[in-house]
C-alpha cells in the first residue's frame, strides 16, 4: 500500500470564517472536550485503533487500494505527499498557524489570485469542511481539474490538492476522502512562524531503505583497486 517516490504574513480573525471541528473543539471550555466526528483531527483527540503511517507531523490512514508516494531527501526529510486511488490524487500539506485563528480563508485568497493572474478562473464552492477552490488548469497534458481544501486546526492547517476525477466531481473523493477525514496531525511545541511546513519524515525503516538504495546506485568505491 505504501510506497516511495525519490526524487508571517498576518492571519483572519476567528470570526471571519466558522473555526472548523477540530478547531473549535480546542476552543471548548472544560479541560477534555469531547472528539470531534471526524479529521483531521488533532493527535490528542484521534481515535487509536487505527493504522497508520507515521510520517511525523503527519499520521496518514491505511485505507485499501490508496498508495501513499512520499518523495524525500537522502536525509529522509518529506518534500511531497501524494496519495492516488485510480483516476484521482490528493496532495497533503500540513503548516503552522494560531491556536485560535485559522488561516485557510487568507490562504484560499492568495491561490485564488495567484490562479487568476495566470489566466485561470477560480471557484468557491462550499464543502463539508467550508469554502473550498475549484479550478480548470493547463498542464502540459491538457486541461485539468483541480480543488484545494482547507481545514484549520488548533496552531496548525492542512491545505489537501485534489487532482483528477475527485477533483472534477466531489462525490467520487471515494477512498481519498476517507483518507483526509481520518489524517492525524502532531503539532509539536516549538514556536513556529504561521504558514511555516511542519516537519516531516519518513519512518526509519523507509529511510535506510532510501539510503541503501542511494548506496546501490553510487555502486562500490574501489580507490583505483578492485573490491574483494
Amino acid at each position: 500500500m505504501f510506497s516511495r517516490k525519490r526524487g508571517g504574513p498576518k492571519h483572519v480573525r476567528a470570526t471571519d470564517a466558522p473555526p472548523s471541528e477540530a478547531l473549535q473543539q480546542s476552543l471548548s471550555a472544560g479541560d477534555e472536550p469531547p472528539r470531534p466526528d471526524h479529521g483531521p483531527w488533532d493527535s490528542g483527540q484521534a481515535p487509536d485503533d487505527v493504522q497508520r503511517l507515521d510520517l511525523g507531523s503527519l499520521l496518514i490512514p491505511a485505507v485499501d487500494g490508496v498508495e501513499v508516494r512520499v518523495q524525500a531527501n537522502p536525509d529522509g526529510a518529506v518534500e511531497q505527499i501524494v496519495l492516488v486511488d485510480g483516476e484521482s490524487a490528493l496532495q497533503l500539506g500540513v503548516f503552522a498557524a494560531p491556536r485560535s485563528e485559522g488561516i485557510w480563508n487568507e490562504v484560499r485568497a492568495e491561490i485564488a489570485e495567484a490562479m487568476t493572474a495566470d489566466g485561470v478562473a477560480p471557484r468557491e464552492v462550499d464543502g463539508p469542511y467550508g469554502v473550498e477552490l475549484s479550478a480548470r488548469v493547463n498542464t502540459p497534458e491538457g486541461p485539468a481539474d483541480v480543488r484545494f481544501v482547507g481545514v484549520d486546526g488548533p496552531r496548525w492547517m492542512v491545505r489537501a490538492l485534489y487532482q483528477g476525477a475527485a477533483a472534477a466531481d466531489r462525490n467520487r473523493e471515494g477512498r481519498l476522502g476517507e483518507v483526509l477525514s481520518g489524517l492525524v496531525v502532531v503539532r509539536d511545541n516549538e514556536a513556529r512562524p504561521v504558514r511555516e511546513a511542519l516537519p516531516l519524515r519518513l519512518p526509519k525503516e523507509m529511510t535506510e531503505q532510501a539510503q541503501a538504495e542511494a548506496e546501490q546506485e553510487q555502486g562500490p568505491q574501489t580507490n583505483g583497486s578492485r573490491p574483494v
